[in-house]
């Protein structure tokens, strides 16, 4: 019984993704194509708002991170020496080792090269190590930054937008002396579990497990996976690595430290998290049903089951709704036009117009896309200037100036 129901919450989740715009299956109209999807209008703006959330927060209010974004096809010596032409393999059915390399030919002809899409975006970090110390002259500990897509051509990619042959990152290289790596191994996991939260993961839904020696990736000397309760069980969501110097030293690079004289190779703390994993967490996190539902004001739809996403203002694709009561009274679409959408889309961004259907329809619209408020303009709004804010949780409404909406929206966001 609790399969069926976990299993009903994961097509639920599909379904109001592709029915309100967040991830389409990629190729759909050839029938799809196993492990790639496309990020829709609504679902592109919450993985854009994840994205600036993280970048925010490990880069730019930092003093000690430098941003990149390396080639997505480097040269293949870069591979070599990492340990991915060897190692980076997952068993077949019948015991034989698959590398999940994607090839591809650089060149044409004879000259062609054997090439490889990135299966992480962490060796375009490494590979620029000492362009990055050489241009900034950082002090350690320091780190790398960089959000790119990587490729891994798994066996079975399956569970909607988890496992896909496509995929983003957001990936740190913090580079450190060697006996410090427990001290910020901990700093980091406390980073990571702030930021999860930050962004409004149901933390009751997420556990840490030590991988076990044998478990680990081939560079790791410690790794924790952030694993995550989603509707087809308990996976990883994001990733916490000590990679050693395992890196730098098969790259044969290194860090003087001008101030004692002194050449050493650093070791690495990788925190590593992935934008489609955390947009399902998301998902599953926000979800809610209220069967009782509500009466939608001005006498327009019945009471009914309704269906919202309980994302925070920060991250919610859309901010705010604003809706004319009637489209065919030009007196109220012109007011909301002018004086509430303009302003408001001016000042967030984030606002979008909808007069499409009764008000209960559009509010069971904007509840399903995560809105936080419903914004209506009625005919009393044209001789108070006052309109109706409804809240997308409680579903409850009041009425606020026009002149004050601006400061309303801020102090709730």
């Amino acid at each position: 019984m609790k399969e069926e129901k976990e299993n009903d919450l994961m097509e639920k989740i599909v379904s109001l993704c592709k029915r309100r715009g967040f991830v389409f299956q990629g190729s759909e109209i050839y029938g799809g194509f196993a492990g790639f999807y496309d990020y829709a209008h609504f679902g592109l703006a919450l993985q854009n708002n994840i994205k600036n959330s993280w970048w925010k927060k490990f880069v730019d209010l930092r003093r000690d991170m430098y941003g990149l974004n390396s080639s997505i096809i480097l040269n293949p010596k870069v591979w070599e020496a990492s340990g991915h032409v060897a190692g980076f393999s997952d068993p077949m059915a019948d015991g034989k080792q698959f590398n999940v390399m994607f090839k591809t030919q650089v060149g044409a002809g004879e000259e062609a090269v054997t090439s490889y899409l990135r299966p992480e975006t962490a060796q375009g970090m490494f590979v620029n190590f000492k362009n990055t110390v050489d241009a900034f002259h950082p002090k350690l500990p320091f780190g790398m930054a960089q959000i790119g897509k990587a490729f891994r051509n798994e066996i079975a990619p399956r569970d909607f937008i988890f496992r896909q042959r496509e995929f983003e990152q957001m990936e740190i290289e913090y580079f450190i002396r060697p006996e410090e790596w427990k001290k910020y191994f901990e700093y980091w996991r406390d980073e990571m579990m702030e930021w999860m939260e930050e962004i409004g993961i149901d933390m009751g839904k997420v556990h840490e497990l030590d991988v076990p020696d044998g478990d680990r990736a081939h560079y790791s000397k410690r790794t924790i996976d952030f694993e995550f309760d989603y509707p087809f069980g308990k996976k990883e969501l994001f990733g916490l690595a000590y990679r050693t110097d395992f890196d730098l030293k098969n790259h044969k690079l290194e860090y003087i430290d001008e101030e004692a004289s002194e050449k050493i190779v650093p070791h690495v703390i990788e925190p590593s998290m992935g934008i489609d994993r955390a947009i399902l967490a998301l998902l599953v996190s926000a979800y809610a049903e209220d069967p009782e539902g509500e009466q939608a004001p001005y006498g327009a739809g019945e009471k009914e089951k309704r269906v919202y996403l309980k994302f925070k203002p920060s991250i919610a694709p859309v901010i705010c709704a604003v809706s004319p009561l009637l489209k065919n009274k030009p007196e109220l679409v012109e007011y909301a036009n002018n004086k509430v959408f303009a302003p408001l889309k001016e000042e967030f961004g984030r606002v979008a117009w909808d007069d499409n259907g009764n008000i209960g329809k559009r509010y069971r619209r904007q509840d399903e896309i995560g809105t936080p408020f419903c914004i209506v303009i009625d005919f009393d709004t044209l001789t108070d200037d006052t309109v109706t804010v409804r809240d997308r949780d409680s579903g409850k409404q009041e009425r606020v100036k026009v002149s004050e909406l601006k400061e309303y929206i801020k102090e709730k966001i």
